[in-house]
């Protein structure tokens, strides 16, 4: 039953059951101003939100690498600087309307490092000049001929050329490092021999944008390499020595979370945390698998920069690469390496309990020689210690082949004993002898043991892997001529291989 009731603010409408039981009270719809004006307030509530989290995410952007802040203001700097050139009459007046090419040239060619920015100032410049004069000479070729024959000259011209320069665009070194000049090459001679069809002062106007385009990228160059300048060829340096040291956290992390398995009851709060971290670093492997673009991009930039701090002008850019690719074949396998943790198959724990030291051991020994590494091309010293962790990482291999020798004798479980007769305190009657079953021992299914044996195969492969590592590493110091350490080489002490599983044992 429906009640109707007037009141101040309009009608109230109460529904009410048939048994007179409950009745429940209906609110009046809001009048179109009242949704409008909330709609609106919800509509600036969601905007404002939004723009606090854009600004909280740029502001995180800053605080985790300042050097991108740093070249928002190098690059201002530089449009400031440019801008002059415009403002003030004596420099107008010298390079004309044409100053605006220079702004132009600073907003295209000023790139986040060093090597970026001088492969795109010398190609721009580059192909400006040679555009440029090559337009001028074929304009000249043109004008010669008559009117009737020009236009058919000039369209030839830039036809022929342009599908040339386009063409070499598909060449791969000539993409690698060229590509922006061949475009610009396109853009410049197109523009000077269309241009000049109609321009009577066509040398005039050739000279203010080629002037203009000189400054722009002159006053790039200087400020990218003079103020906090970031170079490619560091950039390249510390992302291979990151990425040795993620391998090292990831495999010590894969073997700790596969072998740590078994003492998962003991789980306290104050662990959270670490396994917050221990997954981060499990995942470590993934940006060395994703990092191949990033190196190729930094060791062709390197090249176009010149010598600084410890890296020469013909400095191995390219053994990084080589570096990179053999860490990636290890990134590989611990990327299988990881999925034997969520295997729906495992196996028993008083087998995975018998090789868990060897295996924690030897991924201990491996982890060691990344960070050796890690600190040998972070240094650009040769060290000894590397020699020694690839002697004690191969010594744990031998082990974990000789446990999995003796591995097809624990694939049986041993019977329970049986138990023994209470001792009766009277003689018995003599009764016949009944013949007890003898126990078998239960054997152990062979797809419970895979991926156990998977996780030992895995760890032997890595260690061959990183030998390739080591190699590489080893030809870069030859050819960058790494130092020597001045202290004699120390010798490992006779504890040094239990000190080391001790530290992998507190890992699990």
């Amino acid at each position: 039953m429906v009640h109707v009731k007037e009141t101040s603010g309009g009608l109230q409408w109460r529904l009410r059951a048939s048994n007179g039981s409950s009745s429940e009270l209906l609110v009046p719809e809001s009048g179109p101003i009242r949704r409008t004006w909330l709609g609106l307030l919800g509509l600036v509530v969601g905007l404002t939100s939004k723009v606090g989290k854009f600004f909280k995410k740029a502001w995180d952007v800053g605080v985790q690498d300042p050097k991108k802040v740093i070249h928002c203001f190098k690059v201002g700097m530089a449009l400031t600087i440019v801008s002059l050139f415009y403002y003030m009459r004596p420099l107008y007046e010298g390079v004309g309307g044409n100053a605006m090419w220079a702004v132009m040239t600073v907003v295209v060619v000023f790139e986040y490092t060093v090597g970026a920015t001088l492969s795109k100032c010398l190609n721009r410049a580059t192909a400006t000049i040679v555009a440029g004069s090559l337009a001028m000479g074929v304009h000249w070729i043109a004008s010669q001929s008559g009117d009737r024959f020009e236009p058919v000259i000039l369209g030839a011209s830039v036809f022929l050329l342009a599908s040339v320069a386009t063409f070499s665009r598909f060449i791969p070194t000539i993409k690698a490092r060229f590509d922006y000049g061949a475009m610009i090459f396109i853009l410049t001679f197109s523009l000077v021999s269309v241009s000049g069809y109609r321009v009577e002062k066509l040398l005039q106007l050739a000279h203010q944008r080629v002037s203009t385009i000189a400054v722009g990228t002159s006053m790039c160059m200087l400020i990218s390499m003079l103020v906090c300048p970031i170079w490619a060829g560091e950039e390249l340096h510390l992302l291979i020595t990151r990425n040795m040291e993620k391998l090292a956290n990831s495999l010590d992390g894969c073997v700790a979370e596969y072998f740590g398995e078994m003492n998962n009851d003991d789980i306290d709060s104050d662990k959270v945390d670490k396994e917050d971290k221990t997954q981060k670093s499990l995942l470590g492997y993934k940006c060395v698998l994703n990092s191949k673009g990033t190196e190729d991009v930094f060791a062709n930039l390197a090249r176009w920069e010149p010598a600084h701090g410890r890296f020469n002008f013909s400095h191995p850019w390219k053994q990084y690469l080589k570096i990179g690719a053999a860490m990636r074949n290890c990134a590989c396998c611990i990327e299988a390496l990881n999925g034997c943790i969520n295997s729906e198959v495992q196996a028993p724990e008083f087998i995975k309990k018998r090789l868990s030291n060897v295996c924690i051991m030897l991924s201990s020994f491996c982890s060691t020689v990344f960070k050796e590494l890690a600190i040998t091309t972070t240094t650009m010293t040769r060290s000894f210690e590397v020699e020694f962790s690839v002697g004690e990482m191969k010594d744990g291999v031998q082990e974990l082949q000789n446990t999995l020798k003796s591995l097809p004798t624990l694939l049986t479980i041993p019977p329970s004993p049986s138990p023994s007769p209470s001792p009766s305190p009277l003689p018995e009657a003599p009764k016949e002898e009944k013949k007890e079953p003898i126990a078998t021992p239960t054997v152990v299914p062979l797809m419970e043991v895979v991926p156990l044996v998977t996780v030992a195969s895995l760890l032997i492969d890595i260690v061959a892997r990183i030998e390739g590592v080591v190699e590489a590493v080893n030809e870069l110091a030859d050819m960058a001529d790494f130092k020597s350490e001045d202290e004699k080489p120390k010798q490992p002490s006779s504890d040094y291989r239990d000190q080391q599983t001790m530290n992998a044992l507190q890992q699990v």
